[in-house]
């Protein structure tokens, strides 16, 4: 059955077997289909979805990370977090928790794109790499820490610190 005869309903739960939508992801998606004849309510249906715990802001927030914090910085992460509508504390717990591993996903991102050996020896060259990783949403003061340890034999040892 495709989504043209679906209710609103089931096309809200077709979206949330696909993966985790926030609330606002949903009423942005539903909100075209929205049949006044039919009776469609959709805050109803929402509210319905969140009380039966279908939509969760934390699997929200859970899933994004999971999905991007390898490969993006914790501006980019909390700008898509921002972008799905989920609460400012929310938000702020997992900006907390993504910082303390900025550094370490940011030379990994680093050495996964220019191999761990290329040393930016020109000014050109560190600027090219630096505007890769901010780029990413990674911050400044990670950036320079990344580029100023580049080239460090193994990403386990003190060279991070």
């Amino acid at each position: 059955m495709g989504f043209a005869k679906l209710s609103l309903k089931g096309r809200a739960l077709k979206l949330l077997a696909q993966r985790e939508h926030s609330r606002k992801e949903l009423e942005a998606k539903l909100a075209r289909h929205v049949n006044e004849e039919e009776g469609d309510d959709l805050n109803a249906i929402l509210d319905e979805l969140e009380a039966k715990n279908f939509i969760d802001p934390e699997r929200v927030a859970a899933s994004v990370v999971h999905r991007r914090a390898a490969r993006m910085g914790t501006q980019r992460v909390v700008q898509e977090l921002r972008s799905k509508g989920l609460d400012d504390a929310l938000i702020k717990a997992t900006a907390a928790e993504l910082q303390a591993s900025e550094l370490e996903r940011a030379a990994a991102v680093w050495r996964a794109r220019f191999g761990g050996r290329t040393i930016a020896d020109t000014p050109q060259e560190r600027a090219r790499q630096m505007r890769f990783l901010a780029a990413r949403g990674f911050g400044g003061d990670v950036v320079r820490k990344v580029l100023r340890n580049a080239g460090s034999p193994a990403p386990d040892d003190d060279a991070f610190d």
